[in-house]
């Protein structure tokens, strides 16, 4: 089924910890994911979910959003995740309920984030992977990337110390064209299981790539409404260009 205005569509969109895990511009992605539900005619609240707050919010979001932070942080969203709130999430992941993880989040949902002091801090084990930080000595990987997600090609910006190993390379999110990714050695890049997509690029990354808002937003009114959903197009022609001079830009041998 095509969207189009006359429709009563309407989503809820969950930001999971905004005052915790948000570093790098990821409040981009939230603000791409509610304009371009509006600009559809698709109603869209967000709620902002914070520590201590009640377990059930959970159970009225259609889509998930959280960002990245430091470990910190991590162990703060860790404490109030260990009961029932982050049971409730997990189910509503595991039922098919999109979500868009960027790297802190990414690494919170694996099964565990081994920090460079050698601290374990345990995952929700959603994601079958782990991340491990080799160390301080170790350079972190750091800086534009390219990569390539269902024959596009995706950009954006990664800063990560931790290195990801995920078990099933067949739910890799993306093939790392130029950049680190995951580990920096096997060309994955992110993860996608259900409809949940964990990665590193910072950017934030929808901005940059609507495709990936359009496919979440999908998934959400799916999920939702129970029925295959198709969004009518958007104008994209900036986003496109902007990718485009950015790619080449990356591609480009420097000159001495």
């Amino acid at each position: 089924m095509q969207v189009t205005r006359s429709m009563n569509f309407s989503m809820t969109i969950g930001w999971l910890y905004p005052d915790l895990m948000s570093t790098y511009g990821d409040r981009g992605n939230v603000i791409v994911l509610e304009k371009r539900c509006l600009w559809r005619g698709i109603e869209c609240i967000v709620k902002k979910i914070f520590v201590n707050d009640a377990p059930e919010v959970v159970l009225s979001c259609d889509l998930f959003m959280m960002g990245g932070a430091q470990d910190l942080q991590q162990e703060i969203v860790n404490r109030d995740l260990s009961g029932k709130k982050g049971e409730l999430l997990l189910k509503k992941l595991n039922d098919g309920v999109p979500g868009l993880l960027v790297c802190g989040a990414y690494q919170f949902l694996g099964k565990y984030y081994k920090a460079a002091d050698g601290t374990i801090i345990k995952g929700l084990s959603f994601f079958d992977m782990y991340t491990a930080h080799p160390g301080t000595q170790v350079d972190r990987c750091i800086g534009n990337i390219i990569i390539e997600w269902k024959g596009k090609q995706l950009v954006g910006f990664e800063n990560h110390g931790g290195r990801t190993h995920i078990a099933d390379k067949s739910q890799t999110f993306a093939k790392v064209i130029k950049g680190y990714g995951n580990n920096g050695t096997d060309q994955t890049e992110g993860m996608i299981y259900k409809n949940v997509i964990g990665t590193y690029l910072h950017g934030p990354i929808l901005p940059k790539n609507p495709e990936v808002a359009d496919f979440l937003i999908e998934k959400a009114l799916e999920k939702k409404f129970t029925k295959s959903i198709e969004l009518t197009s958007l104008d994209n022609k900036l986003e496109s260009k902007a990718k485009s001079v950015i790619i080449r830009r990356l591609q480009t041998p420097h000159r001495e």
